[in-house]
């Protein structure tokens, strides 16, 4: 016969937030009625910091609700102190929060999950509870534990039925910086999504909702596995299983991608490697089309700046020559004559001192005394050239390489959850 699975989530009631006193016993046993004071010792504690105790084993002086503060003030101080100093600025310091106000505010204090497996007449052993239960909170962990935290849990063996209270808190990174608890957003942020996108978010339609759905989907596929019959709850418009076949296919989605990607980097690779060896054989290359390249320089540089130099020459003496023959200077014809001729021989001095200038620069520099100096240099710098382009591209490979690897554990991380 299947057995009735039960999965209810809260944080506040008529009396204000749910404590954490009922679940570790940190209260007055005596008079409660449903509680067999003598079984108390049968029941197991977790947290979050010591792992399993038994009642035998609490020092009476660390309790569930103050472990939950511990876990506030290791997690949400910055988030606390960040807001502190933009209410100073703004002028709102009442608006201030200590970590006991979110403890004791509805909106971001933990929230408790009660499970159990049947009814007072008939459930499952508390082991079978223990590890169905057990088991959902390491898939949880997988799924979301970036920004779902479970923080402590209790099974309780005093009562009627065996039943496990556990303890939760929602969180993200705010635009800050800082982590905030916040369910919503948190959920946001694990890609859940409204059950309606067209209408608003509210209190009937909120991913906590398809969130729960899911839930609900992973402790009855559980409790398959263990071969335990459990009556199904409705779950509105299949959301917690289309959710889940989603995520699926977004993971082999993400498998693919980083599949083609790998086989990219594979390939780049492999050119950057031929192109290093091309490159790391270059050292011949270098000493000869160094030499050609340094009588080639030698041949047009010389020439240019021959050929500027004896231009800028010829151009002052014709300018001279010109001011000379002008009409308004008072030479008579005979002296203009003689000085045409003058500064017309000139002219073809300086043309053929030019030519002799080139050939005694360029023989200077074809010296191999010479030559060999500055072609050194040139080599050392085409090599520091060839073998920064070198290493530049292996960099460039490496980082790439490097943010490859990332988004694969990235991604592997997500998909474990």
């Amino acid at each position: 016969m299947a057995k009735r699975l039960t999965r209810h989530n809260g944080r506040a009631g008529k009396s204000g937030v749910y404590k954490s006193t009922h679940n570790d016993r940190t209260f007055d046993t005596e008079h409660a009625g449903h509680i067999d004071s003598e079984r108390i010792q049968q029941n197991i504690y977790w947290d979050c910091f010591r792992g399993a105790t038994y009642p035998a084993q609490q020092d009476g002086e660390v309790s569930f609700a103050d472990v939950e503060r511990a876990f506030y003030l290791n997690r949400y101080s910055d988030y606390l102190d960040g807001q502190h100093e933009r209410n100073a600025k703004r002028r709102h310091s009442e608006r201030d929060r200590s970590v006991d106000d979110l403890l004791a505010d509805k909106r971001f204090c933990p929230e408790e999950t009660i499970y159990q497996i049947g009814t007072m007449e008939e459930s499952v052993s508390p082991d079978t509870l223990l590890e169905i239960v057990g088991e959902f909170m390491m898939e949880l962990e997988r799924r979301f534990g970036e920004h779902i935290h479970v923080i402590d849990w209790a099974l309780h063996l005093d009562e009627a039925t065996p039943h496990i209270h556990e303890r939760h808190v929602f969180d993200y990174v705010n635009r800050y910086g800082e982590v905030e608890p916040k369910q919503e957003k948190a959920l946001e942020a694990l890609g859940f999504e409204l059950p309606d996108p067209e209408k608003k978010q509210g209190r009937t339609n909120n991913r906590k909702m398809v969130f729960d759905a899911v839930c609900r989907v992973i402790l009855f596929d559980i409790c398959k596995r263990h071969g335990l019959a459990v009556e199904e709850e409705p779950d509105p418009g299949n959301r917690g299983r289309s959710y889940l076949e989603k995520n699926d296919y977004i993971i082999q989605k993400q498998k693919k991608l980083i599949t083609e990607q790998e086989t990219a980097i594979e390939e780049k690779a492999q050119a950057l490697e031929t192109v290093s060896l091309r490159l790391e054989d270059a050292e011949a290359l270098i000493d000869k089309v160094t030499e050609i390249a340094y009588d080639k320089a030698v041949e047009f540089v010389t020439d240019a700046v021959r050929a500027e130099t004896q231009m800028q020459d010829e151009k002052i003496v014709s300018d001279y020559k010109d001011w000379c023959l002008a009409p308004e200077r008072r030479f008579s014809t005979a002296e203009k004559g003689l000085i045409g001729k003058v500064l017309g021989k000139a002219q073809e001095l300086i043309h053929k001192a030019a030519q002799k200038v080139l050939a005694r620069v360029q023989a200077v520099l074809r010296k191999p005394e010479v030559r060999a100096a500055a072609t050194r240099q040139i080599k050392e710098k085409a090599r520091e050239s060839v073998f920064a382009k070198l290493e530049q591209g292996r960099a460039e490979i490496a980082r790439r390489d490097a943010e490859r690897r990332a988004a694969q554990s990235t991604a592997r991380h997500s998909m474990e959850r």
